[in-house]
Formats: C-alpha cells, structure tokens, sequence
C-alpha cells in the first residue's frame, strides 16, 4: 500500500534569501524641533501611511488606491 501526503523525492530544502531592512527614515523629515510625515495618511483609516509609487498612492491595510494622473500637453 502506498504512504499518504508527503512530496515526493529528495527532502532538499530551499535556501532563503535575506530580506532587505525597512528604511524608515526615508519617510520622515526634520524641521527645527518638528518631525514631518513625507507620505500621506489613507482616508479610510486614520493614522496609517498610503505607499507612494510612480503611478498610485496605496493603503497597505485597506488597499484604498488613488492614481495619479497623467499630465496632457
């Protein structure tokens, strides 16, 4: 009788790769005594951080997604 479940063949494991570290400080600025968000908050949920991309600002939480425009000449 054959054995349930399992992968077949060798039991060769997947090397992983080293994840980059979060750059936090890109997202802040400092004026005098005061520290300025440079990312805009999401308007579905107060207080978290939309992603800036080349085309969209995205909500990472509620995947809230406003598109830049595309500029006419």
């Amino acid at each position: 009788m054959a054995k349930k479940g399992g992968k077949k063949g060798g039991s060769e494991k997947k090397a992983r790769t080293a994840k980059k570290p979060t750059q936090l400080w890109k997202c802040y600025d400092i004026q005098g005594d005061k520290l300025i968000r440079k990312n805009p908050f999401s308007p579905k949920s107060k207080g978290d951080f939309m992603a800036v991309h080349k085309n969209r600002t995205v909500c990472g939480k509620t995947g809230y997604t406003e598109f830049k425009s595309k500029k006419q000449e």
